[in-house]
């Protein structure tokens, strides 16, 4: 029965896993050209008030969002059919959003194959522990997790971290195409803001860009976060452990407003993105659309997502996540 609903997904998504250049091409122009045109707005707004360029920042920021799918796109070679093409895109896109596109396509490769594996977890992922785990653990490693799952240091720290340090290095087994193409990342990142604060001054520099990449980067985390943490997701021992259902249930389906489903490009149809990585952003809502057994994935909203901020630890008796709260009686008990 599971192979059947395996296969029968398979044959059903295939349908939609081809690009189309001319699409791809038009997401490049409304994406891009917008974004430089804020960008330039931004810093003519700097004259009459910062307000007004906050507000042009937000609306950037939501751009930057957009071009880091053109940039995941090119990750999964879904974006162009050429492989070169996609190399060459996301690189650029990378510079942009300031993530190295060899080293992070490896990363994200990683996720893929092994979301919601308990057995293979640290790579490319947010940092779960199941509360036997966290029961279990040294008071450092709980007081670790603790700091790494507040929302003061993922939303707010979070992004300064991911982007400006952890970014910018390579792992250590990284073979020396990734580590050439980290290190033309990081030439790229510091030509462009070396000449834009020659260009425009340091200090219009960063009044512009630090809140550019600051919401944009908050937003990817905040994302990223909420389509694998919702309540009833789905989490597995190798042994148990099942592609498809960790793609269907256990990622989800956020159903956002149509502007932010547009600014976001469709990842919130992210259930369809972890069965086939093959489907380019733009077909993702219409696959979900047309395939019958996405019908009933778990749908979060705006406001239902907030709740994920509370989900802390996976509970494998319960199949749920649960609170640090919900937990408090057994870590008395514990010790």
């Amino acid at each position: 029965m599971k192979n059947e609903r395996a296969r029968k997904l398979k044959q059903h998504i295939a349908a939609f896993e081809q690009s189309n250049a001319w699409r791809s091409i038009r997401q490049i122009c409304n994406t891009m050209i917008p974004f430089f045109l804020l960008w330039y707005l931004a810093y003519q707004s700097l004259a009459i008030s910062y307000w007004l360029t906050l507000g042009i920042a937000i609306l950037a920021a939501g751009f930057v969002i957009r071009i880091f799918i053109l940039f995941h796109d090119c990750c999964h070679y879904s974006f162009f059919r050429n492989r070169r093409a996609n190399e060459i895109l996301g690189t650029i896109t990378g510079i942009l959003t300031f993530h190295p596109y060899d080293k992070w396509r490896h990363s994200h490769s990683i996720h893929h194959a092994t979301s919601s594996n308990l057995n293979k977890r640290g790579i490319g992922d947010i940092w779960i522990l199941t509360v036997e785990e966290y029961l279990s653990a040294s008071v450092w490693k709980r007081t670790a997790y603790r700091l790494y799952r507040n929302p003061l240091i993922m939303f707010v720290f979070g992004p300064f971290y991911n982007m400006l340090i952890e970014n910018r290095f390579n792992r250590k087994d990284a073979k020396l195409p990734e580590r050439l193409n980290t290190y033309l990342t990081n030439i790229g990142i510091a030509a462009v803001s070396g000449l834009l604060c020659w260009a425009i001054g340091w200090q219009a520099f960063l009044l512009i860009q630090v809140p550019i990449f600051y919401l944009s980067g908050a937003a990817g985390i905040w994302l990223f976060y909420v389509q694998h943490q919702f309540e009833d997701s789905y989490f597995e021992k190798e042994q148990d452990w099942d592609f498809v259902k960790a793609a269907v249930d256990g990622s989800s389906y956020y159903k956002l407003p149509k502007v932010l489903q547009w600014l976001t490009g469709n990842i919130g149809f992210h259930h369809v993105h972890h069965l086939s990585p093959k489907v380019p952003n733009y077909y993702l809502q219409k696959a979900h659309d047309n395939i019958p057994a996405f019908q009933s994935v778990t749908t979060i909203t705006i406001i239902s997502s907030l709740q994920a901020i509370r989900f802390r630890l996976w509970d494998e008796a319960n199949k749920k996540f649960v609170s640090f709260q919900e937990i408090k009686h057994l870590l008395v008990k514990a010790g």
